[in-house]
């Protein structure tokens, strides 16, 4: 072990499956990353979905990754496995990780790396690659919206939405996003939404009839699954794509099959940790070459919504399910 490195760290535990309180700090050693890995020196930590999901027994971890919470990271590179010659000691990245993100130091595959966009802190750099590389695989890649293509965001305040949101208008695209709040939604509109329906009381598949001109939008983002879902058909346009990403409606939902073969609709999925590195070493690429300008020119900003130590993960993960959060939640690591 490098005399700059301890042997041991502080990290986060689930103890448990269960509520916010089974999540508790403990110690273990620093593991040296291997081939193709670097370690990072935490700096932060981006809460997300998933986590929740681990914490509660809901998501099993893929097999060789940290048992510990945390998909994100962002800090300062601290030791290199054999093999790689992308990053040096001492460069500032942030960091898609399989696994083990809640800690003092955290091994990410070298190729799941970005650096630091220009401008941006740890605590904003460490919001980014869980989100952007869903956002990217799911809308981009998977969902394949093209120039002049439009695309509806559901959960458009959450750290997913306000990404989706993002990029799509600083690409060039028209969104539409639900939020369930006049703040959220107003929140949604000054990240650049052209129209933010509040679930609560809209119907989203009646808006986006009249703001498309009866076409639809081109490709639906949803985490919420459920009885959206037959709405979510009618609401696409001829040749649409429906992607899910999360069922936090439910898993079950029964469709219109003709509005499928009628329209030539597709619907579609994913799930972004169990991929390979390889998988997400191209979306990293693609991020860094089409988006990260985008953020370093300042026309995409992280939306931070409230940091909390790591001693403190449990109070993150309330707020998180809480839902009155806007953008990201983010721990701090000392």
């Amino acid at each position: 072990m490098s005399p700059e490195i301890p042997q041991q760290m502080q990290v986060v535990e689930i103890t448990k499956p269960g509520a916010p309180d089974v999540l508790k700090i403990a110690t273990q050693s620093v593991a040296l990353p291997k081939s193709g890995e670097v370690l990072i020196k935490v700096a932060a930590a981006g809460i997300n979905r998933p986590d929740i999901l681990q914490r509660q027994g809901r998501y099993p971890v893929p097999a060789g990754a940290s048992p510990l919470p945390g998909l994100e990271v962002a800090g300062v590179v601290a030791s290199l496995g054999d093999g790689v010659t992308t990053w040096r000691i001492g460069d500032q990245v942030c960091a898609l990780t399989p696994g083990g993100g809640y800690a003092e130091y955290c091994i990410a595959p070298a190729s799941n790396c970005l650096p630091i966009p220009q401008g941006l802190n740890a605590i904003e750099a460490a919001s980014l690659p869980e989100t952007f590389f869903t956002v990217w695989s799911n809308v981009f890649d998977r969902g394949a919206l093209k120039a002049g293509e439009t695309l509806l965001v559901q959960g458009g305040s959450s750290g997913i939405g306000v990404s989706a949101i993002q990029i799509a208008t600083a690409l060039g695209h028209r969104v539409f996003a639900t939020a369930g709040s006049p703040e959220k939604c107003a929140a949604c509109v000054k990240l650049g939404a052209a129209r933010a329906i509040n679930y609560k009381n809209e119907d989203f598949a009646e808006i986006i009839k009249t703001e498309t001109a009866g076409k639809g939008v081109d490709v639906i983002l949803d985490m919420v699954g459920g009885d959206y879902v037959a709405r979510e058909l009618k609401a696409l346009a001829a040749e649409g794509r429906l992607v899910f990403i999360a069922f936090l409606g439910g898993i079950k939902a029964e469709i219109n099959i003709s509005d499928v073969m009628l329209k030539r609709l597709t619907i579609s999925g994913s799930t972004l940790r169990p991929r390979a590195a390889e998988f997400k070493a191209d979306i990293a690429r693609a991020l860094r070459e089409r988006v990260w300008p985008l953020i370093e020119c300042g026309k995409i900003r992280p939306v931070i919504h409230a940091t909390f130590p790591l001693t403190d993960a449990h109070k993150a993960h309330a707020l998180m399910e809480s839902g009155a959060h806007i953008g990201k939640i983010v721990l701090t690591v000392s």
